[in-house]
């Protein structure tokens, strides 16, 4: 929808300036001037990027300006579903007083052009955002370079764990947006809520309430709430995982199924919830649920919700609804295995100041953010002597001198000051 699209915008428009107020400084060298040493942070040379079609604005703007701010020049492939935005950026970035060379773009499918940049001998990092089969089709193209710094961001979707002390207006609100905006394309997208047991019946009642008013219809339409899906695959896709869902066993209140809008043709789908009970069949919990879905598992305490959490592959980022004074929250927030826990705030949301890498099959634990720029660059220690040089301080053995009782004291000093 526009209203989206713009927020995405003005969201690259923000991170663009947090780099440049924060991030250069991760850059400046480090000095420690009692030992004559230094640290200096040089680009690693060119760095290849792999964008997805979900934010395609922001990951590609986010990943190109942490690479070449650090001294890189970059090679960007967009999505194959996104072609017209991987070329408005290339042109905003022709504009700029960069070299030529600085910013390139390429097009193409992942199999072919992708294939090609990934597996190319000339990159020095690679910055790859996709689904986890990808992310394994790349390693497998990269496997004899063990010494390319990688970033995987693979998504997985997060999971949200609703507490019977939550606030249950805002609880839904979060959980609905988190879990159908961008038609729940996005990686971080809310795919699964655990709930307990004191407040299941009235958050299931209230959420499928208010899934069922949400607005899905043409991006310029000032009242949509959520677009078509990508692709035609894609929503073959969807609809296939809420008949698997519903065959081994579990409930669809809101069956995954495909609609029509009138006057307009596009891969529009109906946003889905599904009650899901986690020790009868099938959990679901080792895969990433296509589009708009919405798995729900009822537990009996946060105990169980983080042991269930934890059983998840992907665990991007975890969102928990509860009390602020909840003597529970610490907790539970070290019991859960996850990249990020956010407070009575839905899964999509996150900062930039903050290092984000999920954990399991959701990333390889690199850190975006502002920490990419580390990613991006190399370390070079530098140590430097200027006192005259003493012959007296030797190690043994060299007969530098014809001193037997040289002083070795100085001689083993080393570097480890």
């Amino acid at each position: 929808p526009l209203w989206e699209a713009r927020q995405e915008v003005q969201s690259a428009l923000r991170t663009i300036d947090l780099y440049l107020d924060e991030g250069v400084g991760l850059l400046a060298p480090r000095l420690v001037e009692e030992i004559a040493a230094r640290t200096d942070y040089v680009p690693r040379g060119v760095v290849g990027v792999v964008s997805p079609y979900n934010l395609p604005v922001l990951t590609s703007v986010s990943m190109t300006t942490a690479a070449i701010l650090s001294g890189n020049s970059v090679v960007v492939k967009p999505s194959k579903f996104t072609p017209g935005v991987g070329q408005g950026l290339a042109d905003l970035w022709d504009r700029s007083k960069l070299p030529r060379g600085v910013f390139n773009l390429v097009h193409g499918s992942g199999s072919v052009i992708g294939q090609r940049l990934v597996s190319h001998g000339g990159l020095d990092a690679l910055l790859f955002t996709g689904s986890f089969e990808s992310a394994r089709e790349v390693r497998r193209a990269t496997v004899e370079r063990p010494e390319l710094p990688t970033l995987y961001q693979c998504g997985g979707k997060g999971i949200a764990i609703v507490l019977d002390d939550a606030e249950l207006e805002r609880t839904v609100y979060e959980v609905v947006v988190g879990a159908y905006l961008s038609a729940g394309q996005r990686h971080n997208s809310t795919a699964r809520v655990i709930v307990t047991n004191g407040i299941y019946g009235r958050f299931v009642e209230e959420l499928v309430r208010r899934v069922e008013r949400l607005h899905v219809g043409y991006g310029f339409d000032p009242d949509t709430f959520m677009g078509p899906l990508i692709s035609e695959n894609f929503r073959t896709r969807f609809r296939k995982y809420g008949r698997t869902v519903s065959a081994k066993g579990h409930a669809a209140l809101i069956e995954a199924d495909s609609i029509e809008v009138a006057g307009y043709r596009g891969n529009y789908v109906r946003p889905s919830v599904y009650e899901v009970d986690a020790d009868g069949g099938s959990p679901f919990l080792n895969d990433e649920p296509p589009g708009p879905i919405l798995l729900i598992y009822r537990v009996k305490n946060w105990e169980e919700a983080a042991a269930l959490h934890n059983r998840a592959l992907y665990r991007m980022t975890a969102s928990v609804f509860t009390s602020a004074t909840n003597p529970a929250l610490p907790d539970l927030r070290d019991a859960l295995r996850t990249g990020g826990v956010n407070v009575n705030r839905g899964t999509i949301g996150q900062s930039l100041r903050l290092p984000a890498a999920g954990l399991g099959r959701a990333s390889n634990g690199v850190a975006g953010g502002t920490e990419l720029l580390r990613v991006l660059t190399v370390p070079r220690a530098s140590l430097s002597e200027s006192r005259p040089f003493d012959a007296s301080n030797l190690v043994p053995g060299v007969n530098w001198t014809d001193d037997d009782e040289a002083d070795l004291g100085g001689a083993l000093e080393l570097a480890v000051e």
